[in-house]
């Protein structure tokens, strides 16, 4: 048996802990100085994004309670009254939290916008007709431009401190 031959180091190379913890300082120099550039919401202030969201999280709790009262069936069923108000509750409450710009009510209703999206993707690989695709296609079109500003008013918002953690200011 052989032996194999190994480059002898010179003590310019850097093992790979020292390459990732340089690229880890360099990632956290980036989110340093992107938080620099941040301008943190005024008293009051509401980015438009969280506006709209807002203003979509009411309309969609509206068009669920009325087309329950006006007896609409989904899937050729007609769906519960508890199931109705429980969907009706959680878009008011979320509407209602990001109408009073809470960092919970965005990230809430970006998980449901984020469900929405997805499905619609399966939906989209699955159609089986011409409208189909297209109505996978608009709401996926409506719904990523709203997820992604949404995640950009999220960092204006910033997360609040947990109680006894140590501050981060």
């Amino acid at each position: 048996m052989g032996k194999r031959s190994r480059k002898a180091r010179t003590g310019t190379e850097h093992p790979a802990g020292d390459r990732m913890a340089r690229g880890y300082a360099r990632g956290r120099a980036r989110d340093e100085a992107a938080r620099a550039e941040l301008k943190p919401l005024a008293p009051g202030e509401r980015p438009l994004a969280v506006t709209i969201a807002a203003l979509l999280a009411f309309a969609i709790a509206i068009a669920n309670l009325v087309l329950y009262l006006a007896g609409w069936e989904v899937r050729g069923r007609d769906p519960e009254l508890g199931g109705a108000l429980v969907v009706c509750a959680v878009f008011v409450l979320a509407g209602a939290g990001m109408w009073r710009t809470r960092y919970w009510a965005v990230i809430g209703f970006e998980v449901l916008l984020g469900v929405l999206i997805v499905s619609a993707a399966l939906s989209l690989m699955l159609a089986s007709n011409v409208s189909g695709a297209l109505l996978s296609v608009a709401v996926i079109a409506g719904a990523s431009p709203l997820f992604w500003f949404l995640i950009r008013a999220m960092a204006r918002i910033q997360m609040p401190e947990r109680p006894g953690a140590p501050s981060r200011h």
